[in-house]
Formats: structure tokens, sequence, C-alpha cells
């Protein structure tokens, strides 16, 4: 079976280049809006989003206890518990369906249980409060105040339907998975730890603290405004931190472990954003993608079943960087788009992208992986169907 699946991927990748169209400018446009996107990720989330990720989910693997996490977050851990930190824990951090992937993988590997673990794979990009803001104030009160129930119920419910969709195989993990390093004694108290840890994570945020939009004031105006000197307070911290509290025994598993998640992630990563940029389009959202933007438009129109089902397919395979989903709706709403697929492809679109199924898929394995997709795209799509009807 193996030797005919590879004649057919050779045969298919031989049409593919007989009927290309070379002559085609739609061709090479999506060429070149695949390289533009891939651009402007390496410059907007490389070095400020990616790299603080790798090392926060490197010293989860390495200084958190195993015990800490499947006290909170493993499968014997009450539910109870369990989901509520894994959904908090992620929303936290408010970061895009890529960035919250390394930690995602971290606390998986260190023993999270699926369901805690698929609910912070969710909350992460889902629940990011500034985005529920930017969506109530420019789409109105009503989707955003959608978006937000939406974004918390599904984190809790689709993690506790992983769960039990592959509970043989989570018991089975559970008993006999491995431990990433034994759990020794330390000469650090909890509170040192807990600094590290928030120092990391306060780089994280606030280093990529979105912008806001025009006009808006109050709280996250302010803080994007000193958000560099806030950074710097906590990189300040976190140097302080590892030279007085850490051993040069202690950082040489946490950059090896730091390393390795960057080497999964970073190739799938690199082939999603390509592939999405191909397909829809670059970081302006123009319509320069091999799929025109006119194509979408008239799927997604009014409130039908299609309408809602296009609109969560669409949503989770497109690349959304955090906010920007809010102006590319406001878009499409204005070109005839329903409210029920607004919401579905809020609700599908942050959690999931196509670079972040490709490395969720080398995480959990390709059955995990496409029942988490459909999942997320049943629960956007009955969403957007139930929305539309009562809006």
């Amino acid at each position: 079976m193996k030797e005919r699946y590879k004649l057919a991927l050779i045969g298919a990748v031989f049409l593919a280049f007989w009927f290309l169209p070379v002559g085609s400018e739609r061709l090479w446009g999506a060429v070149r809006e695949s390289l533009s996107l891939a651009s402007w990720y390496a410059r907007e989330h490389v070095l400020l989003c990616l790299i603080p990720a790798f090392f926060i989910a490197g010293a989860v693997a390495v200084f958190v206890s195993r015990g800490a996490v499947m006290k909170y977050l493993g499968a014997q851990a009450s539910p109870l518990v369990a989901y509520p930190v894994g959904a908090v824990s992620g929303s936290i951090l408010a970061v895009c369906s890529c960035t919250v992937l390394p930690l995602f993988s971290s606390i998986h590997r260190r023993g999270a249980g699926l369901g805690p673990a698929t609910a912070f794979l969710y909350s992460g990009p889902a629940i990011n409060v500034l985005a529920i803001i930017l969506t109530a104030r420019v789409l109105g009160w009503e989707l955003g105040i959608a978006r937000a129930i939406g974004a918390i119920l599904f984190a809790v419910v689709i993690g506790v339907l992983m769960q039990w969709i592959f509970r043989k195989e989570e018991e089975s993990r559970q008993e006999n998975g491995p431990m990433i390093l034994p759990d020794d004694a330390k000469s650090r108290r909890l509170w040192q730890d807990g600094l590290f840890f928030l120092a990391m994570i306060g780089i994280l945020v606030f280093a990529n603290w979105a912008k806001p939009a025009e006009g808006l004031t109050g709280f996250w105006p302010a803080v994007y405004s000193v958000r560099w000197v806030i950074t710097g307070a906590f990189g300040v911290l976190l140097i302080g931190g590892l030279i007085a509290w850490f051993g040069k025994d202690e950082m040489r598993p946490w950059m090896d472990s730091s390393w390795g998640f960057a080497k999964q992630i970073l190739p799938m990563l690199l082939a999603g954003v390509l592939l999405a940029g191909f397909l829809l389009g670059g970081p302006e959202g123009a319509d320069r993608g091999i799929i025109p933007n006119g194509w979408i438009e008239a799927a997604v129109g009014g409130n039908s079943l299609r309408a809602n089902a296009v609109a969560s397919v669409v949503g989770a395979f497109m690349y959304f960087a955090t906010l920007t989903e809010v102006p590319i709706l406001e878009g499409l709403i204005k070109s005839g788009m329903g409210q029920g697929p607004a919401l579905a492809l809020l609700l599908a679109g942050p959690a999931l992208s196509l670079p972040s199924m490709l490395v969720i898929r080398s995480v959990l394995g390709t059955k995990k992986t496409l029942a988490y997709v459909a999942l997320v795209v049943v629960f956007s799509m009955t969403a957007g169907l139930a929305y539309g009807a009562v809006v």
C-alpha cells in the first residue's frame, strides 16, 4: 500500500506540473504573496513571539516538575480544576495560533492530559481580551459578546470531548509515558521559580502588546505607550534571576530543550505560512492569492448552512495575526458576509491556521489533529448558525 501511495503522489505532482499555468499572472502573484507573508511573519513574529515562546516551553520541560503538571493538568486531576486551569493559562498569554504551539507541546510532553492541554491550545489565541473588545467596538457589541462566550465555552467543551474521544490512548500514555527529567530536589524556592517564569511570560506578553485601534482610550493604549519600558523591566528581572538562582549545569538542558522545540516546530510553520500565503494572499489581505477573495465573499453571504461551513473552514485554514481578523471581517461584512458566518470565522480563525495544523500533527499525530480541527470547525459553524438565526 505504501508503494501505491508513493506512485499516486508522484503522479499527482507530475500532473500538477503538466497543467501548471506558468503564463498566469495570478499564479506568480500568489507566489509573491506567499513569499511576502513568510517575510512579514519572520519580521513580526519570530523574534518577539516564537523565540520567547520556545524558551518558556523549554523551561517548562526542564524546570517544572512532572508532578505539578500532573496535579493540575493531568488526566487524573479533577476536571473542575484541570480545564479551568488550562483555559485560564492559555488566555493569560493571549498569543496567536502559532506562538501557543511550543507552550502546548511542552505541557503535553510533561504529562498534561489531552483535554486540559487542548483547552490551553484553543484558549491562548481565542480568548484574547483586547481582540474581544476591538470586535465589540468595530463590529458591534452583540458580536463581541457572542465571541467571548463562544471562545470560553469552546475551550472547555472541545478539551472535554478530545479527552473522551481518545480516553483509551490517554490512559495508556499516562501510564507508560516517559518522564523528561526526574523531579530532583531543587535549590530554589517556589517564589524564585515563579518570578523566573513571570519574567519570561511578561516579555512575551508586553513585547507583543498589540497597537490599539485609533481613538481607543483607557488601559490598553496606556500600556501600549510604555510597553518597551515594561518589557525591559521584565528583561532585567529575568537576567537577575538567572544570575542569582540558576547554575551553569541547569542552563544547558534548558537551551537543549528550547532548541528541540524550535527544530520540531519552525520547519512546519514555514511550510504552512508559505502555503497559506499562496492560497489566500499575504499580510495585507488583498485579493492576490490563488483563491480569489470574490469566491469567498460570494460563499459567506447570508446565514445559510453553507455560508457558515465555508466561513468556519476558511477561517480554520487562514493565518490571522493577533487582531487582524477584525479589519478583515469588517471588509467581508461590508461585502455581504452574514453575521452568523462572521462569528463562525471569529471562533475558528484565531484558534487555528494551516501552519498550526501542521505543527499540531507533529505533536499529536494525524488522527487527533483531524479530530481537534473537526471539533473547532463544527462548533464554530453551529455557533454561527445559532447566532445568525437569533440576530
